[in-house]
């Protein structure tokens, strides 16, 4: 049973989700689970993705144990096959119409774009926009598409994506913490759906990462950027040759579980095939510190009954982006815009 206290957790349904690549759905049913959702996901006579509950209409057999048959879903226990709008189109050994409203299962609307399955967990819903459109690859740039689950809430997840100060001891030598600090300008803009942070002034880090970006150093342009609901944005420019930008797709598998689909686009004076052979390495130990840091997180939290936490201005995005995802949640309007300024060090 989950201890009483606060946790940080929002539960925005009316939303677009990855629930998978493209490549993960081929001809078996495929079952995701968001916002503590079980859904099967499965392709039409057409290829085009479907999205059901996890759930026979007929005995609760989960649908994802069967197969699907000309685009259609059959469920494993009694046969009831099933449409990609959810309608019951068979029983088997039934004389008469099988397609009846009480035989049908809730459908979830599903886009594929950009090599990923997006899901809007709000069932039988019509969404009213469509899911977050990544970069275009251009010439001369090269992409890195990683997955990871880690332990811990969507808020939790998404500052950790977006947080500079933990970069300096949690990956020190992979990603700052080898050199003296300097003062930095930092300056905070939020509109309706997203805020963004700019780092003025910041020389290039130091450590395996930032000698990639650029190996004789120099003062990037550096933002991170929240948009809702899910995405986690890194940007970092040197000169006109060397581009790196990170772009998370955060997915709330369930409360305290959440699916993090990185996309690193970069572009340097250096062959893509060579700096993605050195990147993808420390890549991956960053990711793995940043789940095992999440996990221990978590557990603390749920140790001492809730989350007790206390910010500084330096905790820069993860305030607000706790209140836009409460806003969205609640169904509020946007939140108001504004801008500010203040100094770190970095």
């Amino acid at each position: 049973m989950e201890p009483e206290g606060r946790f940080s957790v929002a539960r925005v349904a009316n939303a677009w989700y990855v629930a998978c690549a493209s490549r993960e759905l081929r001809e078996k049913p495929l079952p995701r689970t968001i916002l503590g959702t079980a859904i099967v996901l499965f392709r039409t006579g057409g290829g085009s993705p479907a999205a059901l509950l996890d759930r026979c209409a007929h005995r609760n057999a989960p649908l994802s144990l069967g197969r699907t048959i000309r685009g259609e879903l059959r469920c494993a226990y009694h046969g009831w096959r099933y449409d990609g709008a959810g309608a019951c189109v068979e029983v088997p050994g039934l004389i008469g119409e099988a397609e009846k409203s009480a035989r049908s299962v809730p459908r979830f609307a599903a886009r594929e774009r950009d090599g990923y399955i997006w899901i809007y967990p709000e069932a039988n819903a019509e969404p009213a926009g469509e899911p977050f459109r990544l970069p275009p690859v251009t010439g001369g740039y090269t992409e890195v598409r990683r997955t990871v689950e880690v332990e811990g809430t969507l808020h939790a997840a998404l500052e950790n994506a977006l947080d500079v100060p933990h970069t300096a001891f949690l990956h020190k030598g992979l990603f700052r913490g080898a050199g003296a600090k300097q003062r930095i300008r930092v300056r905070v803009t939020r509109a309706a759906d997203r805020v963004e942070a700019e780092y003025i002034g910041e020389p290039r880090p130091e450590g395996i990462a930032g000698k990639m970006l650029s190996p004789s150093g120099g003062v990037v342009t550096h933002f991170d950027r929240f948009i809702l609901p899910s995405i986690a944005q890194v940007e970092y420019r040197l000169g006109a040759e060397n581009h790196f930008l990170i772009t998370t797709l955060c997915t709330p598998v369930e409360d305290f579980r959440t699916r993090l689909n990185a996309v690193i686009l970069f572009r340097t004076r250096f062959p893509g095939w060579l700096v993605r052979l050195l990147i993808e390495p420390v890549a991956r130990r960053i990711f793995n510190q940043d789940a095992a840091m999440l996990k221990r997180q978590t557990e603390a939290a749920r140790r001492f009954g809730g989350e007790h936490f206390t910010s500084t201005e330096i905790d820069v995005l993860g305030l607000q982006i706790w209140q836009l995802l409460k806003r969205a949640e609640r169904g509020e309007p946007p939140a108001e815009e504004w801008r500010r300024e203040f100094e770190m060090e970095a």
